[in-house]
């Protein structure tokens, strides 16, 4: 770690930010009322309104997004003509998914082996709090150099768009001369990265039915048209022989010119068990970073656990579509769409429903806000040079930012190196990454205010 004078005031407030996680961590803040009690999220937004008004902040509020959710808001005021910086962050996570993998509850950090697991440790609490320590530490070496804004939002994992209504609504509120999106992460620990662009996301909902009810399988099996079958065959067709996405009338040979991923490596960070295959052609990069790429989230089916001889008369499926910058997500949407329908065998009955949708992103890697970064990651990390890499989820509010506010320079970095498993079982945070990254952050916002003037 850097001997910087921020450095140490950051190492020295750690202790505290892992109590102030382990109380946001606690919050089973998945923004699915279905689910998860609405109280929840509720009170893990209090909690950060409550953080930021400790901190100064002005003007915090709780708003009421047009999904159901609520994101968090406040507003620093800095040196007079000073620029604006939006920091950005999310408080919902995505559900634990089975509780009894974790090797500790899921919803209470704990550290293990020099990580913190917890649901939402990494993605994206942790925003959360490295927010908090750059600001903390540039607040006892001098003092904050900008206007600092803070959002939070409430409801980015469902993709369910509220905060982006809202932005569009309320054009004003999260107006900035840069954006810090807290939400992505290094290429690996300790190897400084900003990411330079996002894919998009459509997401679908794709019933068929062919009978009006179930059926005896002795009975009728083989005459009957079996609804599930048919949409296995629906599902297959997305693929081609080795795994590549095949959605008619999508481009799938992009190549992505940047940092490249060793494939023994992403075997490594991917889990791959041996002897399974990577899907797909091209680079690693080319195929996580470049290229579209469907995913069958879920399907509605008898479990085994009980079933019937049935031949079942209706089936359901979620499926998910990332598309790479260059594509755009709502013609995207159109292909899938018309791909299933074409693609549904014996003129079974499909409908195919849109649940959520965001835009690709691509950042100006060239702009003063890059190079403050840069500059500061080299103090945060000593001896290693800022690399650029691609992210294969999707942040919708970028694009609804970078439109809004098309003079912003949007910068994602984050704690959701490849060691965290955001998503899955035993999400964790490394301490080291989010020290370091904090201090980084606080370097920038200094860099940045000083370039500017």
């Amino acid at each position: 770690m850097s001997s910087h004078p921020v450095a140490a005031t950051v190492a020295s407030l750690m202790p505290r930010a892992k109590e102030e996680l382990a109380e946001l961590v606690a919050f089973r803040s998945v923004a699915d009322f279905d689910q998860f009690p609405r109280s929840e999220s509720e009170g893990a937004a209090r909690w950060i309104a409550d953080a930021l008004t400790a901190e100064g902040f002005q003007d915090v509020a709780l708003l009421d997004t047009p999904d159901g959710t609520q994101s968090v808001y406040g507003h620093l005021p800095g040196p007079e003509g000073a620029k604006t910086v939006l920091l950005y962050a999310h408080y919902d996570v995505q559900p634990p998914l089975d509780e009894a993998g974790w090797t500790t509850p899921p919803f209470e950090l704990t550290e293990r082996d020099g990580r913190w697991y917890g649901r939402g440790a990494a993605d994206c609490k942790g925003g959360v709090i490295m927010h908090l320590l750059a600001l903390r530490a540039l607040k006892a070496d001098g003092g904050v150099p900008v206007h600092v804004k803070v959002i939070v939002e409430g409801s980015e994992e469902q993709g369910t768009g509220g905060l982006e209504r809202y932005a569009e609504e309320h054009p004003e509120l999260l107006a900035a001369d840069a954006v810090v999106i807290g939400d992505a992460g290094n290429f690996r620990a300790g190897l400084p990265t900003v990411t330079s662009t996002l894919r998009g996301m459509t997401l679908v909902r794709v019933r068929i039915d062919t009978l009006e009810g179930n059926l005896h399988s002795g009975q009728f099996g083989g005459a009957a048209p079996d609804a599930l079958a048919a949409l296995v065959r629906v599902l297959d067709s997305l693929r081609a022989e080795d795994g590549s996405t095949t959605v008619d009338g999508l481009t799938d040979d992009t190549a992505w010119d940047g940092l490249q991923y060793d494939e023994e490596q992403f075997r490594k960070d991917a889990k791959v068990l041996d002897g399974v295959r990577l899907i797909g052609s091209g680079t690693v990069a080319d195929r996580i970073w470049a290229r579209p790429a469907v995913t069958v989230l879920g399907i509605d089916c008898p479990p085994v656990v009980g079933a019937t001889p049935s031949v079942q008369a209706s089936a359901r499926a979620l499926v998910s579509l990332r598309v790479p910058p260059g594509v755009d997500a709502a013609g995207a949407t159109k292909l899938l769409q018309a791909h299933l329908e074409a693609h549904t065998p014996w003129g079974a009955r499909v409908s195919v429903e849109q649940i959520g949708q965001g835009q690709a992103f691509r950042a100006d890697t060239t702009s003063p806000a890059y190079r403050a970064m840069a500059d500061a990651m080299a103090v945060a990390y000593p001896g290693q040079e800022m690399q650029y890499a691609g992210q294969g989820g999707s942040i919708p509010l970028c694009n609804t930012l970078a439109t809004l506010y098309p003079r912003a320079e949007i910068l994602l970095i984050g704690l959701s190196e490849p060691e965290a498993q955001i998503h899955a079982v035993n999400e964790s945070v490394s301490p080291d990454e989010l020290e370091r990254l904090s201090v980084a952050e606080a370097l920038f916002l200094r860099a940045y205010a000083s370039g500017a003037s």
